[in-house]
């Protein structure tokens, strides 16, 4: 399902990023270029002070890395001092090309992939080397986060999923072993349906959430709130390396 370029309500004033002690703090934000084979894909990474891992974001089918909603969650996951990556899952020309043909937007094994390219790029990449990374997944960018998580269970550490198309990830479910959070509206029933038949398949830790009320793009009050709250949390328990005492 398309997920369509409206804006959502404003935001709360931010919190305090841990151990920063001030309220306006803002992530140092840059635009980044991730290599892609012949080219390159396009994201925008914020890093707060003191971040604590860094969320990639896959977003939707008909959607980019300007995706209201998923820049809604990134917000609060940069005041809760966790990083965040959201890039292109597309080229500029693949996006002109499927918005004709519609020949790219389910193409799982190629979201999956350049999911995974940037995962790795994050992991070998200047600031963010070497810290623990999260996935967070909407609709179609939720089977490729799956697929990704069950191809690097080292390197992904938690993963949230909005609403996501979970059936388009196969036996592959079986394979996840990273803590996953499956958040659904309920007045979403196919897609509940889906996520459910998920859920039963996942061995990993896992959580299934119903967002009374919320239909398939979150868009009503408090419904995208409430998925910020909950990926918050999830990222905040499994995201961090607890170091012993």
């Amino acid at each position: 399902m398309a997920e369509p370029t409206n804006p959502v309500p404003p935001r709360a004033p931010p919190r305090a990023l841990p151990g920063d002690g001030t309220v306006e703090s803002l992530p140092k934000t840059q635009e980044v270029a991730i290599p892609l084979g012949r080219g390159e894909i396009r994201g925008d990474l914020a890093l707060p002070l003191g971040f604590l891992g860094t969320v990639v974001f896959a977003h939707g089918s008909g959607s980019s890395r300007k995706s209201p909603r998923n820049r809604w969650v990134a917000a609060e996951l940069q005041t809760s001092g966790i990083a965040t990556l959201l890039f292109d899952l597309l080229t500029p020309q693949e996006e002109q090309r499927d918005l004709v043909t519609g020949e790219y937007r389910f193409d799982i094994p190629l979201l999956s992939g350049r999911l995974l390219g940037v995962i790795d790029w994050v992991a070998q990449w200047g600031d963010t080397r070497g810290t623990p990374v999260g996935l967070y997944g909407a609709s179609t960018g939720g089977a490729a986060a799956l697929i990704a998580a069950a191809s690097r269970p080292d390197s992904v550490r938690a993963v949230v999923l909005r609403g996501a198309r979970s059936d388009l990830v196969g036996t592959r479910v079986r394979d996840v072993l990273s803590p996953t959070l499956l958040l659904v509206g309920g007045r979403d029933p196919e897609i509940r349906r889906l996520n459910e038949a998920t859920y039963r398949e996942l061995v990993g830790p896992k959580k299934i959430i119903v967002i009374p009320g919320a239909t398939h793009l979150f868009e009503e009050p408090g419904a995208l709130e409430e998925v910020s709250r909950r990926a918050r949390e999830w990222f905040l328990t499994f995201l961090p390396v607890h170091k012993p005492a």
